[in-house]
């Protein structure tokens, strides 16, 4: 029997007290916001076998070499996910991916702290950037 991961994913963000703001059970998707996190309409793709998490962070005016490598620096600090750059090369997003059959609540847990972590801590240098 195929597991439901659509399901299965939106009890863990309910059980973790995310708020669910848009959900299309037919395409697997969900937005979430946890403001006291700082996540604001983070898309969750759940298509077996992966979670896809994406939570777009900003516009950078101008991207440079230098924003590029301070952005993969970075990443190497960051426990889960990483900063990528869309088709554009100019939105910021943070994404993560998950295998869905060894999901469980706490890995799902951890990458949204990861997520919220990167958030606080590096805010001010994201803001340094959508300045540039």
């Amino acid at each position: 029997m195929k597991k439901n991961y659509f399901l299965i994913v939106k009890n863990y963000l309910l059980e973790l007290d995310f708020e669910i703001t848009h959900q299309d059970e037919q395409d697997c998707v969900l937005v979430v916001d946890k403001e006291s996190l700082g996540i604001k309409n983070l898309v969750l793709g759940c298509t077996d076998p992966l979670l896809i998490m994406e939570q777009y962070l900003m516009e950078l005016p101008h991207v440079t070499v230098e924003i590029c490598q301070n952005l993969l620096q970075k990443n190497r600090d960051i426990i889960h996910g990483a900063f990528v750059l869309d088709e554009s090369g100019r939105r910021l997003i943070f994404r993560d991916t998950l295998q869905m059959a060894k999901l469980d609540l706490h890995e799902i847990e951890a990458s949204l702290n990861s997520l919220a972590l990167l958030l606080s801590e590096y805010s001010d240098q994201l803001i340094k950037f959508s300045k540039n």
